[in-house]
């Protein structure tokens, strides 16, 4: 068994993990230690994981999603790229539940209306979201975090009295590999390169197994050699995760190599392959420029 597999003492991991269910996560949003739904299979039958059709909200009379209709398969991976104020984080905090629309229809998979279900309640369905801002424990080790994140029942007594089996510590592992961070294991999160920090939180939703993940400008700040790997691990995780990414970096776009949806006040302007995104006449006017 590697070192890091080894059950930390109950007393140290009870201080800890009390501590991090006291303390919000950097970023300042506080971790949410709700009781989970139960989460069951996610129903795909139709090619579909996520559908949105004729969705609309408005903010005191400003229209940021204006009849927004766009649907993903499963294991996809999709871009989303537009300019400021095309409605791209407004579509996601009305995927998760943070914002609710005037009308509309959102389905993940063909059977759970999410409109029907609170923000908290998303987050069990199997629904992962990434802000722009890495959050995670600072004061806790890699795996602490990784371990925390993993906890099936949130609720602080839950969580304290906690402890992954053998299949969780290998899953553990696996997503240490995966996130680059194997060789980081034991090293405080607040330590981390502004990257790793990225990969880190990506490696948090990981555990929870999300059959959607949706990532808010992942590569945000990073170096040329981070936003490579972070590349590498995107196309790594289609197919058995279905990505949806908000990017304004183009090199980065054209690494994934996905199918690209371009959005402008509030609606879908055109889709297709960065190509021909980048040569329709619509898209140079309001995004790319000459």
């Amino acid at each position: 068994m590697t070192p890091w597999q080894m059950e930390e003492g109950a007393e140290r991991h009870r201080r800890l993990l009390e501590k991090a269910a006291a303390e919000p996560a950097s970023g300042g949003r506080q971790a949410s230690f709700s009781r989970p739904l139960v989460r069951g299979e996610v129903d795909v039958s139709h090619g579909r994981i996520l559908y949105l059709e004729d969705v609309h909200v408005s903010f005191d009379g400003f229209k940021a999603i204006n009849g927004l209709s766009l649907d993903i398969a499963p294991g996809e991976l999709r871009c989303i790229i537009g300019p400021n104020g095309a409605g791209k984080t407004t579509m996601m905090d009305i995927i998760t539940g943070k914002t609710r629309p005037d009308r509309g229809t959102v389905f993940f998979g063909s059977t759970i209306d999410l409109l029907a279900h609170r923000e908290a309640e998303i987050a069990t369905l199997g629904i992962g979201r990434k802000f722009q801002k890495p959050t995670v424990f600072e004061n806790l080790s890699v795996y602490e975090n990784l371990e925390l994140a993993l906890a099936a029942d949130r609720r602080v007594g839950a969580a304290l009295r906690f402890r992954p089996d053998g299949a969780q510590r290998d899953r553990l592992s696996e997503v240490l590999v995966t996130i680059h961070l194997a060789d980081q294991v034991h090293r405080q999160a607040g330590l981390l390169s502004h990257g790793q920090k990225q990969w880190l939180e990506i490696g948090m939703l990981l555990v929870q197994d999300p059959r959607l993940l949706l990532l808010d400008e992942p590569v945000a700040g990073m170096t040329d050699e981070e936003t490579e790997r972070t590349a590498e691990l995107f196309r790594g995780l289609a197919g058995r995760h279905s990505l949806m990414v908000v990017e304004h970096d183009m090199g980065f776009v054209r690494a994934l190599g996905g199918k690209v949806t371009v959005l402008c006040d509030g609606a879908v302007l055109a889709e297709g392959s960065l190509d021909e995104v980048q040569a329709d006449e619509r898209v140079i006017e309001v995004y790319l420029g000459r």
